[in-house]
């Protein structure tokens, strides 16, 4: 056991994150881990369309650093692997041969699951549907991925059998922090709260710069927002915490942009891990230096006895445009535009999406100030039948609404992509074997806990709902809720998460009562069919909202032009209400 804390810093927080930050990182503060997460929800949906294995991108990154690694002693924790850990872990000792480096690379497997679903039917595990209770078999389209999402186990035994860097595929984003402070730290699966703890600082630091000011409704005031650095996460042995960040980069870390990234992509006050359940009800932050925010011992019990397994299918495919329309008389020219796109493509396509962006000035000041950009979208099982849909957007440019164009700059679009579903659903643990595989082929199976959680355990309820709004009669002022609040959202399949919080202690019973269900109902319109479920973070003085079912049923599928959310946040900050 490590008394010292282990200091885990985040290179990627997304496939496409900066090329350059494993250059920056390395000569930023000195870490003793490195840790990079690459995969989404919708990056996976990606790779399976692109029939793509690992993430090649990772190895380009770090192949210019080998030697300082190894100069260091730094170690390397990615699940860059993808689909293929074990290819890409044989990539990397080809790399490091060839550029004279030893270090040793190991990679963990369990998490491919495709193989076996024949096998989960026929012993009765259907993988029913989180979302909708569906049973996978009546999905009606094959699948060409299921992976199980695995904890840091594998990541810590291949860290203690010597590994210098550790490759693997679907874990949670947070086993990359979580399986590294378990190595330096001695845990085992059943130390609860320590690895709740080291859940919750990962869960901070998985999205890269979303924790020192990437993504922040508060962007205006964070220094240096050109180019934000890479966070970093100090674990001490009790599993409390310090996030930080490079001091040489730009950026910012606060309690603000800490609890940003803290409400995100959460399910509730139980943050459900295969690890340990974190209760996040529990978290507490402090400010205790210049981008430095503590975050105390945090509460954790037993995991659930089940692993989320993500199955991904193509449902057929899609194209689309990008259109532009002038004012006066926007509604009237989309109304025409989708009734001629109709004539021409009924019959060929599934489904036709006509969306206006935006609203024109009243008197505008400039051409583009008059200019409502439109996507068009359309789907079709197969991709023959998409083949219209070119020519018929090209067909109106002298028939159709006055002032039609498109973007002179930018190729007309011409061939369709797949069209990738997303099914989540759960495994029980014993199901799925989880092993470091070491570079001599010793394989370790990962330890798990000896008590799991029941299901009244794991159970996110719903907070109860605030008293009405007291009125301040002729002292009240109308505003944007953005003026007071910060907030963050994003995506958990099918479901929209938003986080809403106030700095200022003073402002939270207002907050909790301006949010309450029925009002978030009438603020988003878009949700009017969606389930609402409310949360409170009185600690946070943050409230959380899950809209099941906004982003139909994921991300990689949906036709939102914001296809995973990432913006109801701030459109409902946008939103005018009766302020403090």
């Amino acid at each position: 056991m490590n008394e010292r804390s282990v200091r885990i810093g985040n290179f990627s927080g997304y496939l496409g994150d900066r090329f350059t930050a494993v250059d920056e990182v390395l000569a930023g503060d000195p870490v003793d881990v490195l840790m990079g997460d690459y995969l989404a929800e919708v990056t996976l949906a990606a790779l399976a369309a692109d029939r793509r294995g690992y993430v090649a991108y990772f190895r380009k990154q770090l192949r210019p650093h080998l030697a300082t690694l190894a100069e260091r002693g730094i170690k390397v924790v990615t699940n860059a692997g993808g689909f293929d850990p074990a290819g890409l872990a044989a990539a990397l000792r080809a790399d490091l041969a060839e550029a004279g480096v030893s270090l040793t690379v190991a990679h963990v497997e369990g998490d491919a699951v495709l193989d076996r679903l024949p096998e989960f039917h026929r012993d009765g595990y259907a993988l029913e549907n989180l979302d909708s209770g569906a049973p996978l078999k009546d999905w009606g389209f094959e699948p060409i991925a299921a992976n199980a999402y695995l904890g840091g186990f594998g990541i810590a035994e291949a860290l203690r059998a010597g590994a210098d860097i550790v490759v693997t595929g679907r874990v949670t984003d947070a086993s990359l922090t979580a399986g590294p402070a378990a190595w330096w730290h001695g845990w085992t699966p059943d130390d609860h709260g320590p690895l709740a703890g080291a859940i919750t600082a990962g869960h901070i630091i998985e999205c890269g710069a979303h924790a020192t000011g990437g993504n922040f409704s508060g962007f205006r005031t964070v220094p240096g927002m050109d180019r934000c650095g890479f966070p970093i996460a100090e674990v001490a042995a009790d599993g409390s915490s310090v996030i930080t960040k490079h001091a040489r980069d730009g950026g910012t870390v606060t309690v603000d942009t800490v609890t940003a990234q803290l409400v995100y992509e959460i399910q509730g006050p139980r943050y459900l891990n295969p690890d340990a359940t974190v209760h996040l009800d529990t978290v507490r932050l402090s400010r205790v230096g210049p981008d430095r925010v503590a975050i105390g011992p945090v509460v954790g019990s037993p995991p659930p006895p089940t692993h989320k397994v993500a199955v991904f299918a193509q449902l057929g495919w899609q194209i689309s445009t990008m259109l532009f329309c002038t004012s006066p008389d926007v509604e009237e020219k989309v109304a025409l535009l989708r009734r001629q796109l109709r004539l021409q493509l009924d019959g060929h396509v599934d489904q036709l999406d006509v969306t206006p962006l935006g609203t024109a000035a009243e008197d505008p000041r400039s051409q583009w100030e008059a200019t409502v950009p439109i996507r068009v979208m359309a789907t079709a099982s197969a991709a023959e039948a998409l083949a219209a849909f070119p020519a018929a957007v090209g067909s109106l440019y002298l028939q159709g609404y006055p002032g039609f164009h498109h973007d002179g700059g930018a190729q007309p679009v011409r061939a369709p992509w797949p069209r990738i579903g997303y099914w989540p659903a759960l495994l029980p643990v014993e199901l799925v074997p989880h092993t470091a595989v070491l570079a001599d082929g010793r394989r370790i199976e990962a330890p798990v806990s000896r008590t799991f959680a029941s299901p009244e355990q794991l159970a996110q309820g719903r907070s109860p709902e605030p008293p009405p709004v007291r009125g301040d009669g002729e002292r009240g002022r109308r505003g944007r809720l953005g003026t007071v609040a910060h907030a963050r959202a994003g995506d958990k399949g099918g479901n929209s998460n938003v986080g809403v919080w106030v700095p200022d202690p003073a402002h939270w019973d207002w907050l909790r009562s301006t949010l309450s269900t029925e009002n978030l109902r009438a603020l988003l319109p878009e949700a009017e069919d969606c389930d609402i479920v409310r949360h409170e973070f009185p600690h946070l003085r943050a409230v959380h909202v899950v809209l099941r079912g906004l982003l139909g049923t994921g991300g990689s599928s949906n036709l939102r032009v914001d296809q995973i959310g990432k913006s109801v946040g701030e459109y409902l900050r946008a939103k005018h209400v009766m302020l403090p």
